[in-house]
C-alpha cells in the first residue's frame, strides 16, 4: 500500500489513497438508509394526516404542528421528561457514594457489586409486576409504612394521578443507578491510589477527600453519565408504558408513549410524526448545550 506524505504546519501526517475511502460507502449507504431516509420521511410524514394504511396520505402542512403545540398532554409528557432530568443527579450522587464505599477491601464486596448492578439488566417487562404489586393498595410499600407507624399514608400510589409520577420516578432512580455506580466503580480503579494515601497522610478525612479529591477527579465521568443519562430519559418508554399506560390521567406520559399512542393506538401517523420532529429539535438544543459544557470542561482542563 503506498501513502502519500502532506505536509501540515512543521511536520507531515501520512495520508491513505483515496481509493481506501471507498470501504466506507456500504456504512455510508447502511446509515443513509436507515438514519437519514427516516429523518426526512418522518419530517415529511409531519405535514401530512395520514392512518398508516391508507394509500394517500392527505396534505395538510403545518397542522399537526399548531395541534402539537396547543397539546396540554404532549407538553406535560415533555415536563416530566424535565423533572425525571433532575433524578439524574441522584443517580450520579447514589452511584458515587455507592462506588467510593465499595471501592477497595469489603466484605462481601463482590455481592454488593452485583445487587447494585443487576437492576440495569433486569427487562422492564419482568420488573412491571413486581412494582405493580408493591405499589398496590395491598402491596409491600403500605405494609411497610404500616409496620412503622406511618399507616396514614396508606396510598393507591399508581391509581392517584397525583402520585403516580413520583412511582414511577422510584423505579427509574433503582433500576438506572446501577449504570451510574459502574461508571464511577470502574474510574476510581484508575485512580492512583497514592492520590488518596496522600491527603489522608494530610489529614483529610473522608468526606473532605471525597469532596476535595475524587469529586473533581471524576468530572469526565460526571459529563459522560450526564450525557448519556439525558439520552436515556428522553427516550424513556418501556417503564411507564408497562407500569401505568401513560396513566392514570395522563400523569405518567412521556414524549415516546405519547407518540406511540398517536401514531400506532390512534392511528394518527402524521401527528405521531409531529411530535416526533419537535422532540427532536429539544433533543438538538440539549446536545448544543451540553457539547458547550464538555467544551468548556475541556478548556479548563477537567
Amino acid at each position: 500500500m503506498t501513502w502519500q506524505l502532506t505536509r501540515q504546519g512543521r511536520g507531515f501526517m501520512r495520508r491513505p489513497p483515496l481509493r481506501n475511502s471507498f470501504y466506507l460507502v456500504p456504512a455510508l449507504v447502511l446509515l443513509g438508509a436507515l438514519v437519514y431516509f427516516s429523518v426526512f420521511y418522518t419530517m415529511w410524514l409531519s405535514t401530512h394526516e395520514w392512518d398508516g394504511f391508507g394509500p394517500n396520505p392527505l396534505f395538510v402542512g403545518a397542522d399537526n404542528y399548531a395541534k402539537v403545540f396547543g397539546d396540554a398532554v404532549y407538553w406535560k409528557s415533555v415536563l416530566n421528561v424535565a423533572g425525571f432530568l433532575l433524578l439524574i443527579l441522584l443517580q450520579m450522587a447514589y452511584g458515587l457514594l455507592m462506588a467510593v464505599a465499595l471501592h477497595g477491601r469489603v466484605v462481601l464486596g463482590v455481592v454488593y457489586r452485583i445487587a447494585l448492578f443487576v437492576p440495569v439488566v433486569l427487562a422492564p417487562a419482568v420488573m412491571a409486576p413486581a412494582f405493580r404489586e408493591i405499589f398496590s393498595p395491598d402491596g409491600q410499600f403500605n405494609q411497610a409504612l404500616e409496620a412503622v407507624g406511618l399507616g396514614a399514608l396508606r396510598h393507591a400510589w399508581l391509581a392517584d394521578p397525583d402520585t403516580a409520577i413520583f412511582a414511577i420516578a422510584v423505579i427509574a432512580i433503582w433500576s438506572g443507578t446501577g449504570f451510574s455506580f459502574i461508571l464511577y466503580y470502574a474510574a476510581l480503579t484508575q485512580v492512583d491510589p497514592r492520590v488518596f494515601e496522600a491527603a489522608r497522610v494530610d489529614g483529610a478525612g473522608r468526606l473532605r477527600t471525597l469532596w476535595s479529591i475524587t469529586i473533581p477527579l471524576m468530572s469526565r465521568t460526571h459529563l459522560t453519565y450526564l450525557v448519556l443519562g439525558t439520552i436515556a430519559t428522553i427516550k424513556l418508554f418501556d417503564i411507564p408504558q408497562i407500569i401505568t399506560g401513560g396513566g392514570p390521567a395522563n400523569s405518567t406520559q412521556f414524549p415516546a408513549t405519547y407518540i406511540y399512542r398517536a401514531g400506532v393506538v390512534n392511528f394518527n401517523a402524521g401527528y405521531g410524526a409531529a411530535m416526533t420532529v419537535v422532540m427532536v429539535v429539544i433533543c438538538l438544543i440539549l446536545a448544543v448545550a451540553q457539547l458547550r459544557l464538555g467544551t468548556r470542561a475541556e478548556r479548563n482542563g477537567f
